[in-house]
């Protein structure tokens, strides 16, 4: 296999591949600014023949650890060496059911490794695994990290947050935009691999490729600070390698509180988009995987249980009945939604698992990309200058004059792409500096 890349990767490092298979694929993984270590890891195996692009397509990995001393790093580590292996592993399996035994057989050793050493008891990880295969990009999902999909300028979230605030959100327990909303920390986790000996997957897909998508798979250290509509115009306006260096750089000029992985694949041939090679449909046959189940219809089931039993206490048979039968038609929906969406069955010729996208969004270039972009680089020349650091400024000013000329000109997507690359020359140089005590290079907004 081409490109095959696992585990985690010192500060600063992109690779960037492009193959005959249809796909460019660029990848960074950034301590921050705040972390002393990275606990995220990340994997990509590549397929090199149609064959393998047939059997097990293209798989890309980020997982985000979680736990104190080093078993945050290790539980990613171990995710992201384990799902890759076992998922080529079963190879006389579907793709789809391949995938989910390797996530949560990979589960079970985090688990096993966390409850045999003290030091790494209750150990965890973010899990978000991207198969794209000739029937559609297929997911794994497990904890908050992220995978998009950016068709034109629309950005698709393929995921659901297992987090405290999407979960209760999606209940209907607060009310979007509500105070109480606001208050819900968005870092607590409700869903990760390793803390308990058997874990729920999220299956999403397969959702049709076609060429000029491009996904991104992240961990919430982009998240945090760079907003949907900035991620897909970015997307958007530059190339793999360059959106890789510029979303990081943004996440770090912001605060950069925590790790930042991202992964981008852009499908730019026939070779990877549905349908391309021959292949039969996906399935799950490993046992259904439960989904939320709104609380209304538990409460609408009971309570017409209960009034049904008192009709007929009554012998008001046919009020009775017609009770009886919402509180049965109402389990019936419950245990469909529960079941249906990811239990045992086919994916492909027109069956879906999960119930992604959860979010979309339009993320056109604009003019106020651009005016806080600028403003960026702004912020981050004066902090240079307050900081008595050798910049060498005539490149970086060459950059901005085009972008202020190509935005007036109303030419937005050519504007972001320069300031985005003089945000990125500056950060190089700035990262060369000696460091000095007390200093903070984080611009906060």
């Amino acid at each position: 296999m081409l490109g095959e890349q696992r585990g985690g990767k010192p500060r600063g490092k992109v690779a960037a591949v492009s193959f005959a298979t249809g796909l460019q694929v660029a990848n960074l993984t950034d301590v921050g600014m705040r972390r002393t270590t990275n606990q995220d890891s990340l994997a990509l195996l590549i397929a090199d023949s149609a064959e393998l692009f047939r059997d097990r397509g293209h798989l890309l990995m980020v997982a985000d650890g979680m736990g104190a001393h080093a078993a945050g790093e290790l539980a990613s580590k171990l995710a992201a060496d384990g799902v890759p292996h076992l998922y080529h592993k079963y190879r006389d399996v579907p793709a789809a059911e391949a995938l989910l035994r390797a996530v949560r057989e990979t589960n079970a050793e985090i688990h096993r490794r966390g409850t045999a050493n003290a030091d790494f008891h209750n150990m965890g990880t973010t899990a978000s695994i991207l198969a794209i295969l000739p029937q559609g990009a297929m997911a794994a999902h497990v904890g908050d990290s992220r995978i998009y999909r950016l068709r034109g300028q629309t950005l698709e979230q393929l995921t659901f947050d297992h987090s405290l605030q999407w979960e209760l959100r999606a209940s209907g327990q607060v009310p979007e935009g509500s105070e109480f909303a606001s208050s819900i920390p968005k870092n607590v986790i409700t869903r990760s691999l390793g803390p308990n000996a058997n874990v729920q997957v999220d299956m999403e897909g397969p959702h049709p490729i076609l060429p000029g998508d491009t996904f991104l798979l992240c961990s919430d250290g982009l998240t945090g600070r760079v907003e949907d509509v900035e991620l897909g115009a970015i997307l958007a306006c530059l190339s793999p390698q360059d959106a890789v260096r510029a979303l990081v750089d943004l996440a770090n000029l912001r605060g950069g509180p925590d790790n930042s992985t991202v992964i981008i694949a852009r499908v730019v041939g026939h070779e990877a988009a549905t349908g391309s090679v021959g292949s039969q449909p996906l399935w799950l046959d490993g046992g259904s995987t439960p989904q939320p189940v709104h609380p209304a219809l538990w409460i609408a089931a009971a309570a017409a249980l209960v009034v049904g039993g008192v009709l007929a206490a009554l012998a008001y048979w046919l009020p009775a009945a017609i009770s009886l039968g919402v509180a049965v038609l109402a389990l019936v929906i419950a245990l469909v939604q529960r079941y249906g969406g990811g239990g045992a069955g086919g994916a492909g010729g027109g069956t879906m698992l999960g119930r992604g996208p959860y979010t979309r969004v339009e993320c056109p270039p604009n003019h106020e990309l651009v005016d806080k972009l600028a403003a960026t680089l702004a912020e981050l020349r004066e902090a240079a200058h307050d900081g008595s650091w050798s910049i060498e400024w005539g490149p970086i000013d060459s950059l901005c004059t085009k972008a202020a000329a190509a935005d007036q000109a109303g030419n937005h997507a050519e504007a972001i792409r320069g300031y985005c690359q003089g945000i990125t020359y500056t950060m190089e140089q700035l990262r060369k500096q000696p460091p000095k005590k007390g200093s903070d290079s984080a611009i906060e907004y």
